[in-house]
């Protein structure tokens, strides 16, 4: 299976995980700005841990290292995405929080997978 093919799918689960937190903290009554807030952060956890084992593997650094790089770009990505997401919600108000976030996601993924690979888990 190809490296993107691999990058993609585990996007997927990271979507679910993002879109699924993001249903349940607005469910309890968290604002749809402040529960994306927590989603990303616990999607972007989720996806480091998969994109180690399965897409990338290991850098040659110490795992604190390559933890320190993946943050870097995620935190990039996810300002990228929670601005996106925040723009989709401010300009169409009717737009459902959830399309917003696989609108802002599916956008940010190519801008991603290039960051991780060249940066984060580079050899």
């Amino acid at each position: 299976m190809s490296r993107f093919l691999r990058f993609a799918l585990i996007g997927g689960l990271g979507f679910i995980v993002d879109a699924g937190m993001l249903t349940l903290l607005i469910h309890l009554g968290a604002s749809p700005f402040t529960a994306r807030a927590v989603s990303i952060a616990l999607a972007m956890f989720v996806t480091w841990r998969l994109n180690r084992a399965i897409t990338f593997g290991q850098s040659t650094g110490s795992q604190l290292q390559e933890a320190g790089r993946y943050a870097l770009v995620a935190l990039g990505v996810a300002a990228l995405n929670y601005g996106l997401f925040a723009a989709i919600l401010f300009l169409v108000p009717a737009c459902p929080p959830i399309l917003a976030t696989a609108i802002s996601t599916g956008c940010c993924m190519l801008v991603s997978f290039a960051g991780y690979g060249r940066f984060a888990f580079r050899p």
